[in-house]
């Protein structure tokens, strides 16, 4: 049975400072995130740094190691994750998750966070599939990038940026949530561990050439998470597209239905090449909030057609 089998989440009505565990919310290779209760009875998301290939715990509340071997890389990743955690509490933004406090516990760390009531944008795109609308798609990165041109201000770039990770409030805001640099901090230093960014929307340069991150980076994944937004799914994994790119162009997969404007902004954002694609996040929001020309009744193009007819298939 592996490690990350093993490892057990905080159970209920644990008390962690002055916060009370209710339930896990998620868990990943790399944390696990609860839903938590402060003194007050206002409700907070807590995560708990939890490497599943670094670390264990099989009963209780306490972390360990799962050998001597990774004491000093679960330490060197809990340092990134606590230094993330105090660069985020200083970034107070509505459009990025608010961490208010984070501190050591149970030989581990935890960062606190406002709790958001809403659905992931990844949830909207599964409800509406083939359904989202340009307005829709201007509107919620526009203001999600707001936030992250905050964020990369800090000097932080976010490394995960996708559909799952873009929470719409319940008044239709997008909020940033759930950082990798301190992730992708601990995968770059350690080879041993699994790589830890989400195939289809990490940048070509997290793969490899990592010197060369940058807002482009980011910018890459904004770029997949509106293509998602179109295709129900993610694009084509950087690794496989720097190997042999066979990725159609969303310009080429929508035309007619989305406006060429767009189309083309989702194709540049998505450059295997970082020097092509829009070098900051001011530049990227300046073409998305641009008036583009009504576009005629949504006609199908020849390869909308197709799409639909392989859905049908598919779906049968």
């Amino acid at each position: 049975m592996s490690s990350q089998q093993l490892n057990q989440a905080l159970s209920e009505g644990t008390q962690l400072l002055n916060y009370r565990i209710a339930k896990q919310l998620s868990g990943g290779g790399f944390s696990v995130v609860y839903l938590a209760y402060d003194e007050h009875g206002t409700p907070v998301a807590i995560k708990e740094y939890l490497p599943s290939g670094l670390a264990l715990r099989s009963e209780g509340e306490l972390v360990q190691a799962t050998s001597m071997d990774n004491i000093n890389t679960f330490r060197y990743g809990m340092k990134c994750f606590f230094e993330e955690g105090r660069a985020l509490a200083r970034i107070s933004h509505p459009n990025v998750v608010r961490v208010t406090n984070f501190f050591r516990a149970n030989e581990t760390v935890y960062m606190v966070m406002q709790y958001e009531r809403g659905r992931t944008l990844q949830e909207h795109i599964q409800q509406n599939k083939g359904r989202v609308k340009e307005s829709f798609i201007r509107r919620v990165f526009a203001q999600m990038l707001n936030g992250l041109r905050e964020v990369h201000t800090h000097k932080i770039l976010h490394l995960d940026i996708k559909p799952a990770n873009i929470y719409i409030r319940l008044d239709g805001s997008p909020v940033l949530l759930d950082f990798g640099a301190a992730r992708q901090t601990l995968s770059a230093e350690k080879t041993k561990l699994s790589p830890m960014y989400t195939p289809g929307f990490a940048a070509p340069e997290q793969y490899k050439n990592r010197d060369r991150l940058g807002p482009w980076s980011d910018i890459y994944s904004v770029g997949a998470s509106m293509f998602a937004c179109l295709a129900g799914f993610a694009p084509q994994a950087a690794d496989a597209r720097m190997e042999d790119d066979k990725m159609t162009p969303a310009s080429k997969l929508w035309d007619g239905e989305y406006s060429s404007q767009l189309l083309q902004l989702i194709d540049q954002c998505l450059e295997v090449d970082y020097m092509q694609r829009p070098q900051s996040v001011f530049a990227l929001q300046k073409e998305l909030v641009k008036d583009v020309p009504d576009l005629p009744p949504r006609k199908k193009s020849l390869m909308g057609s197709i799409r639909d007819t392989l859905n049908k298939d598919l779906f049968k």
